[in-house]
């Protein structure tokens, strides 16, 4: 008799749909906010723009760790181990809450030099500017840390709502609070700054509320059915002054965890190198690849938002030693994430030509954006999901150190290589980043490709 799927359309619905939302909603607040506070200032932009390059840093390496948790909670949630599930989510917010912690104070306490250190002689303003706005968010990373955390377990058990609901909810205390601070009490980047700590601490407060005040489930969960919003889940968390650290639970989440923030931390450093090259270029060319990069990047959220879900889906299938299973959900998303990235594409490259006659940007600048987009347009949908969708399966099934090497040497030795040989050697322009772009997609896809083809991914133990 043929094995029912785990996971109907209408589960999968459910998870990704909100996924999905969340992931542009982010984006396209996250704009907002940067043209908010580019009214202030040049100086002002100037120092959230640098500031926000180490921010976004650190905030990848908590999310990193909280994907380990994840992974693991899921498959525990697949084998049907709720008490575990449980203990690795305790063990999660145990060591997020460390980390973040300890990288506050460092960050508190030595934030003039290191500053001073990756930016070198900016202008006063700017270091001003930059050192208040550091100071303050700073203090707001055990808080993201600690909602990535929650938001990761409530997603590990199918409840993609509630995460989205915070997000978006803290996404408008972010957008009300830099109207307020920067327009009617004319703060600058301090009103910016608190804004952004006011929004974390909402999020953080809520999700550990949430995890904390849910039901407990009377009977087990059958596999593909998640808890909705107000009904009782597997998985809470309580008492959270109790948790005692676990070492073998915890070098299991870090185990992912690391790797996967290795992964983003050198994706991060190599997107600085593309942008220190670019820089070389003149205002025109700058103006044109940071529009670009903009949009770029909201025409993959909703693709991203496929490949966090996978992630659920591929943790229990293999939790429930189902490999057959988990392949085939690979294949499936793929394709579901092949049809998100055309419309994406399709509507984002639509938009382009008004978006930068109301952003006002000069007929060069605009014109070179253009151009950029068009070809982003029709390579993106052949190769990205292939480069960015199929790695989110495997380091699910614990075949981190394999997208780590990838996604790391393909960073460093194709796009950034390529791109600085391109525009230094070259002269070819702020094509030549999208270019070495398209080259570092079409080898990720090779390679990830081949990798799910071998089933090498699926012979990890994540559990012991």
């Amino acid at each position: 008799m043929e094995q029912k799927h785990m996971f109907s359309n209408a589960d999968l619905r459910r998870i990704l749909l909100p996924l999905i939302l969340e992931q542009l909603l982010n984006s396209l607040m996250g704009t907002v906010d940067t043209i908010m506070v580019s009214n202030v200032g040049s100086a002002a932009i100037s120092s959230v723009s640098l500031v926000d390059s180490i921010n976004i840093l650190i905030i990848q390496a908590f999310s990193a760790l909280a994907a380990g948790g994840s992974i693991i909670c899921a498959q525990y949630m697949g084998s049907r181990d709720i008490k575990k599930a449980n203990h690795a989510a305790r063990q999660m917010l145990y060591v997020v809450t460390l980390i973040s912690v300890g990288i506050m104070a460092a960050c508190l306490l030595f934030r003039n030099p290191l500053l001073r250190l990756i930016f070198g002689q900016v202008e006063a303003d700017v270091m001003k500017n930059s050192q208040v706005y550091f100071l303050i968010t700073s203090l707001s990373f055990p808080f993201i840390a600690l909602y990535n955390a929650g938001a990761s377990t409530f997603r590990a058990q199918q409840n993609t709502k509630g995460p989205m609901l915070i997000s978006v909810t803290s996404n408008f205390i972010n957008i009300g609070g830099n109207a307020l601070l920067i327009y009617v009490f004319h703060m600058g980047v301090a009103g910016a700054a608190l804004a952004t700590l006011a929004s974390r601490t909402f999020c953080a407060v809520v999700v550990l509320w949430r995890l904390a005040h849910v039901k407990q489930p009377n009977e087990e969960r059958r596999f593909g059915q998640g808890a909705s919003e107000g009904e009782s889940q597997p998985i809470i968390v309580r008492d959270y002054l109790q948790i005692r650290p676990d070492g073998a639970m915890i070098k299991r989440i870090l185990s992912i965890g690391i790797p996967a923030g290795i992964e983003n931390g050198m994706f991060q450093f190599g997107k600085l190198a593309i942008q220190s090259t670019v820089s070389t270029l003149g205002t025109v060319s700058i103006a044109a690849q940071a529009m670009t990069n903009i949009l770029e990047g909201l025409n993959g959220m909703a693709g991203i938002g496929v490949g966090i879900g996978l992630m659920t889906i591929v943790g229990e299938c293999l939790g429930a030693d189902r490999k057959e299973e988990a392949t085939y959900y690979i294949r499936k998303l793929l394709l579901i994430g092949e049809g998100v990235i055309v419309l994406s594409c399709a509507v984002v490259f639509a938009l382009t030509k008004p978006i930068t006659i109301i952003g006002g940007m000069e007929s060069a600048s605009a014109s070179l954006c253009f151009q950029m987009m068009f070809w982003i347009t029709v390579v993106k949908p052949f190769f990205w999901v292939f480069a960015f969708i199929i790695p989110y399966g495997l380091r699910a099934a614990g075949d981190v150190k394999f997208t780590m090497l990838t996604s790391c040497t393909i960073m460093w030795v194709v796009r950034v290589a390529l791109c600085i040989f391109l525009i230094r050697v070259l002269h070819m322009g702020t094509m030549a980043v999208w270019i070495a772009m398209f080259a570092d997609w079409i080898m990720r896809a090779v390679l990830y490709g081949c990798r799910f083809l071998s089933g090498k991914w699926a012979e990890h133990n994540v559990l012991g």
